[in-house]
């Protein structure tokens, strides 16, 4: 392969690992955790974890493949799909169940002008406390372990057809890899947007756009579950 090919193909990777980051499982799933963290440092914070563990199982996947010439199996795809689909489900339930848990309601109380009527939750603790940098890493960077073994056959098949070698394969995927946290360190900034804002516009969006959140994260799950069902029962 000449200098130029070699440069254009990792070019390639690298816009690849960013369209990869708008597949809609990868937004399901990434709104959802920033749903709950609405602020512009743990979307930041989000995506860059998220895509770590998406690039380190790709890796991992990339370095077995070649060195040991194994074939990832239909089988293998179907159980990572599958996971996938039954994480996003668990997530997207899990905020469902904290709103409603959380009892929001309109609440009208009188202060020296009047009645006033605020959106809130007896729930809610002024006290809360911040948890720890890690431990809000932990769970994007395992989301994202998940999503690279889902889509590891696809890539695979991708640099099987295009490197010869062990190195050329994992700087393919590195690339990759990069483009990826990239992109989705900015869909987690984007998704944020709304998030954040509706916080100080009205209590009452900002719920409303963590139902959609949680929704959509049921929804994606349950079409990604179906579509693996399907794909089993098939002749």
């Amino acid at each position: 392969m000449s200098d130029s090919s070699y440069t254009l193909s990792l070019g390639v990777g690298f816009l690849l690992g960013l369209r990869h980051a708008l597949d809609a499982d990868h937004l399901a799933a990434v709104s959802t955790v920033l749903a709950e963290r609405p602020s512009f440092l743990a979307s930041g914070a989000v995506g860059f974890w998220w895509g770590v563990g998406h690039t380190a199982t790709l890796l991992a996947m990339g370095a077995i493949v070649f060195a040991f010439g194994i074939r990832i199996s239909e089988r293998f795809e179907v159980i990572a799909e599958t996971g996938v689909g039954a994480l996003l489900v668990v997530l997207g339930g899990n905020l469902i169940f904290t709103l409603l848990a959380e009892q929001w309601h309109v609440h009208p109380h009188t202060h020296g002008h009047g009645v006033h009527i605020h959106w809130h939750s007896h729930r809610r603790q002024a006290d809360h406390h911040h948890r720890h940098w890690m431990a809000d890493s932990i769970r994007p960077l395992c989301i994202g372990m998940a999503h690279g073994l889902a889509g590891s056959a696809a890539l695979m098949l991708v640099i099987l057809a295009s490197a010869q070698e062990l190195k050329t394969a994992l700087l393919f995927i590195a690339v990759f890899g990069a483009g990826s946290i990239i992109g989705m360190m900015v869909v987690g900034l984007t998704i944020s947007l709304p998030i954040v804002y509706s916080m100080a516009f009205s209590r009452r969006v900002f719920a409303g756009l963590q139902w959609l959140a949680g929704t959509a994260s049921l929804c994606v799950g349950g079409w990604m579950l179906t579509r693996q069902a399907l794909l089993v029962v098939a002749p």
